[in-house]
């Protein structure tokens, strides 16, 4: 679930994510001040207009993260609206501190990479990574699926070149960090980085 607001590019919207809708053909049903974003198979979202009204602390230009009492009144209007949803605020950190734990070449492409990398929890992800200077051993920024990028992409599972890849390992021009260098690749984080520990930049 990723919530995004911003209030001078669209207006006094907030946009609820629930799904990838991908290349698929989106529809909207609008009820009141709610309208529900889905496809042909599946609901990818849903956008709630005039919510300052009913959310009068909301605060952002991006993603946004709601307390538990925000997400309680969007659901509220949901219901009144007619919809038969339940939204669930998932604000457990997306940008985390990865560990390569393997780095090997993809076989169908000449720069793609194939990783498994250890983020929170002792998770363990596997993504597909085009930058060159990525290898085994070392610590970097993974953003996660449900992660929004500073340009506003959203990371989703995804497949390349055959071969299943869950979240981007991220460069500081990606993070939109101050001097990022502008040479393509990821950002190599130092030794003591805390792998699991939440990315602030």
């Amino acid at each position: 679930m990723i919530f995004s607001y911003n209030k001078e590019a669209v207006g006094d919207v907030l946009v609820a994510i629930v799904d990838n809708s991908g290349s698929e053909k989106v529809s909207f049903e609008r009820k009141g001040n709610v309208a529900k974003v889905f496809t042909a198979d599946k609901t990818v979202g849903y956008n709630f207009f005039d919510v300052s009204t009913y959310l009068n602390d909301l605060e952002g230009q991006g993603q946004v993260f709601l307390t538990e009492s925000q997400v309680i009144s969007l659901n509220e209007q949901l219901s009144d609206a007619g919809f038969d949803a339940n939204l669930v605020a998932d604000n457990s950190p997306k940008f985390v501190v990865g560990y390569v734990k393997e780095c090997v070449p993809h076989e169908d492409s000449d720069h793609l990479s194939v990783t498994k990398i250890e983020v929170d929890n002792g998770e363990e992800l596997q993504i597909v990574c085009g930058a060159p200077n990525i290898e085994q051993g070392q610590k970097v920024v993974v953003a996660k699926p449900g992660a929004m990028m500073p340009n506003g992409l959203i990371i989703w599972p995804g497949n390349l070149r055959g071969v299943d890849s869950y979240g981007m390992v991220c460069s500081a021009k990606e993070l939109n960090l101050p001097n990022a260098p502008q040479v393509k690749g990821i950002l190599v984080l130092p030794e003591d980085a805390v792998v699991g520990s939440e990315f602030k930049g």
